[in-house]
């Protein structure tokens, strides 16, 4: 067997490099997977998707052609493995100021963003906010349900194993995430760490994700709560620290209510950023047909099923994804 009929070889079993894994699966495409088995932020991530971010009250990019993709990867992946990963929730979008909750009004009559508003009345703002509005559209991944499902399931066929690969071996697709950036193979990135804290709280409602001061609050079922995230871009290791246990348990006392919580974990990841949240994918060494998929950012579980179906569709059909996708553009910027 040469080298451009041996199988493909995918680093790294986060979610970029699970996604891209049914999608030579669906295909029928030979492969194997092989990752460190180091953790990742894929498995630490809340999964959540959120219509309308960020503080301008902004769709996220290109989301009419990436949810929708989204969802029909996922509800495939639920029907092969048996299992739910997919859990579909508003998210309420709380303003803490005046100033905050007329930046965002201002924005309801826009055409990109009526599409996601809830046509009722938003639940009451709860203590200590100013305005709320429910988005639709949103929901959660469990992100380790699916990785280690996928895990057992690609190993059952003999796909999977841990380990790592040459950095000349060929057909290879490196979905490395923050490790692989870090090592510099990629350019210049962005990488921030962010810590998570997981909590049980049974007298929190559990109806909406809630979004708002800088932090997010998502139920996971059984009185237990996700809330996070820290942002820091010096220190870029897994270790959770007592400083962003403060800061999220203080985004917990803000979004959570005056009910008691206790705290369950406390984890660390840090977040593949080359350019914002937005991944991109291309040709490392075209002699030696060497790919990447990489930079998802804190939008893995939009992303990454649609961008996988682009880089699959540039490996096996030869059809190229738009420039702003491309890898090659980002290095020439």
């Amino acid at each position: 067997m040469n080298s451009e009929t041996a199988p493909w070889t995918i680093v790294g079993q986060g979610l970029a490099g699970t996604c891209l894994a049914w999608q030579f699966w669906k295909r029928g495409e030979p492969f194997r997977m092989i990752d460190r088995g180091q953790g990742g932020s894929s498995r630490v991530a809340a999964g959540l998707i959120n219509p309308i971010t960020g503080k301008n009250f902004q769709p996220s990019s290109r989301i009419a052609e990436f949810l929708p993709t989204a969802l029909e990867e996922y509800r495939e992946v639920e029907a092969q493995l048996g299992i739910k990963i997919w859990y579909p929730l508003p998210v309420l979008r709380l303003a803490a100021d005046e100033k905050e909750w007329a930046k965002i009004v201002s924005k309801f009559s826009l055409p990109e963003v009526q599409p996601w508003l809830a046509k009722t009345d938003a639940p009451p703002p709860p203590p200590g906010w100013i305005g709320a509005i429910e988005i639709i559209g949103g929901g959660r991944l469990d992100t380790r349900a699916v990785l280690d499902a996928s895990r057992n399931f690609f190993t059952s066929l003999g796909i999977f194993q841990l380990g790592d690969v040459a950095p000349d071996a060929p057909r290879t697709i490196r979905c490395e995430g923050a490790a692989g950036l870090i090592a510099g193979h990629l350019g210049p990135h962005r990488c921030a760490k962010g810590e998570i804290l997981t909590v049980s709280a049974p007298g929190w409602p559990q109806s909406h994700i809630r979004i708002g001061g800088g932090g997010w609050l998502v139920p996971i079922g059984g009185d237990r709560f996700k809330a996070g995230a820290t942002y820091e871009w010096d220190q870029l290791d897994e270790q959770p620290t007592d400083a962003g246990k403060s800061r999220v348990s203080r985004i917990l006392q803000q979004l959570g209510g005056d009910e008691p919580f206790e705290i369950l974990d406390h984890q660390a990841g840090i977040r593949p950023i080359m350019r914002r949240s937005e991944a991109l994918i291309g040709p490392l060494d075209s002699a030696k047909n060497q790919w990447m998929f990489n930079g998802l950012g804190s939008k893995g579980s939009l992303y990454a099923p649609g961008m996988a179906r682009h880089l699959a569709a540039w490996l096996l059909d030869g059809i190229e994804p738009e420039p702003s996708m491309d890898f090659r553009k980002f290095l020439s910027l």
